[in-house]
């Protein structure tokens, strides 16, 4: 199981943001502090909730790692892509 952000960039950025206002004024803050202030905030809380339900439910937890896979009909392994963007600037850095 693979989760993930949204990745909002160019003109599709406005478009969503737009959306999201017209339909869901209450997020605009939210929105706001995650798109515009870079505030990594609320993806740090949702990553402590996701670990514990995890570790609670005997799932494999893992962040930024797909190599991993669970047997057929075994509780799935969820890997966390919320900070994704950390793992590309981190993969330009190494030497190829």
């Amino acid at each position: 199981m693979w989760l993930e952000n949204l990745n909002l960039r160019g003109d599709y950025r406005t478009v969503k943001l737009d959306w999201i206002h017209e339909h869901h004024p209450e997020l605009d803050g939210l929105y706001h502090d995650i798109y515009s202030k870079r505030d990594r905030g609320y993806w740090s809380e949702l990553d402590r909730q996701i670990r514990a339900y995890t570790a609670r439910e005997g799932m494999v937890y893992v962040r930024d790692d797909d190599s991993m896979h669970s047997p057929f009909g075994e509780p799935p392994v969820v890997a966390n892509y919320f900070f994704h963007e950390q793992v590309k600037e981190s993969a330009k850095a190494k030497p190829q």
